[in-house]
Formats: C-alpha cells, sequence, structure tokens
C-alpha cells in the first residue's frame, strides 16, 4: 500500500511538474507574440490561483515558488517579483476554495481576474519603484488584464480535472 500511495504522488509531481512546463512555454514562446496595443497576456496567474485552488495550501505554495522562479528567470526586468508574487497567489486561492468559495468554473474565473489585477498592479509598482513613473502605466496594466483575462480560462481545465484522479 504504501508503494502505491508514493506512485500516486509522484505521478502527482510529474503531472504538475509538465503543466508548468508547457505554462512556461506557453508564456514564453506563444503568448508572448500576441502583442494589440503592445501588451502580451500574462496567463501565468491565473495557473498559480488555478493550481492553489484545487490543491492544499502547501502545494499551491511550492507549485507558485517554483513556477514564480522560472518565471523570473524567463522576464529578466523581473528580479524576485514572481517568485514571491505566486506563491501568494496559490496560497490565498487555496484558501479562499477552502473556506469561502466553491471550485467552479465562475469562482476560479474571479480568482483569476483577481490575480491578474494583482500581478498587473504589482509590475506596475516594481517599475514605477525602478524608473520613472508614468500615468500611461495604467493604461498598459488596465490592457493587460483585459488581454490576459481570455486566457486565464485555459488554466481551469488540467487542476480541475485531475483533482478527481488523485
Amino acid at each position: 500500500m504504501k508503494e502505491l500511495l508514493s506512485q500516486l504522488y509522484i505521478k502527482k509531481i510529474l503531472r504538475y511538474a509538465l503543466y508548468m512546463f508547457l505554462a512556461l512555454v506557453m508564456q514564453n514562446m506563444l503568448f508572448t507574440q500576441l502583442r494589440p496595443l503592445g501588451v502580451c497576456p500574462m496567463w501565468l496567474p491565473a495557473v498559480a490561483a488555478g493550481v492553489g485552488m484545487f490543491e492544499a495550501p502547501g502545494a499551491g505554495v511550492a507549485f507558485g515558488l517554483i513556477m514564480g522562479y522560472f518565471a523570473d528567470m524567463a522576464f529578466v526586468e523581473n528580479t524576485v517579483l514572481f517568485t514571491i508574487m505566486f506563491p501568494a497567489i496559490a496560497f490565498g486561492s487555496a484558501l479562499l476554495s477552502q473556506f469561502y468559495i466553491n471550485r467552479r468554473f465562475l469562482a476560479f474565473m474571479g480568482l483569476a481576474l483577481l490575480a491578474e489585477i494583482v500581478c498587473a498592479f504589482m509590475q506596475l509598482l516594481a517599475t514605477a519603484v525602478t524608473d520613472a513613473f508614468s500615468t500611461e502605466m495604467f493604461r498598459t496594466a488596465l490592457l493587460q488584464i483585459a488581454w490576459s483575462f481570455p486566457f486565464a480560462a485555459l488554466a481551469y481545465v488540467p487542476p480541475a480535472k485531475w483533482i478527481g484522479r488523485d
């Protein structure tokens, strides 16, 4: 029995590692090419929110931490922004889904929208602190939120389908 449980746990880890890899590849290779009005969609916060929503807070934080680390390596203008932000998003969505909201699609889209808003405005704040502040940054943040939100629906399906298998 112990071997069976460890094999299931290893399969779960490998499944989420593959999901993280595909999410990062899609973000860095596909979504960076889609730039209407100069803004590319950022769907990684929705991925962190999705995993946090369907997993325990500890597993969501671990997933968000590793994904944030690799996202910070891909986005060289950030130093540790995503490494700090994605575990916080996953932890928050895990707590909300355990106590306050259900794990349905509309609740996920609400969490994803909140995660996109947090991500866009944290990027705005980080840029304002390190460079210079401009009111045009608010337009960019709002465009990023609007352009990222439809892609958040893609982040719902894998964790929602996997939760029943484990």
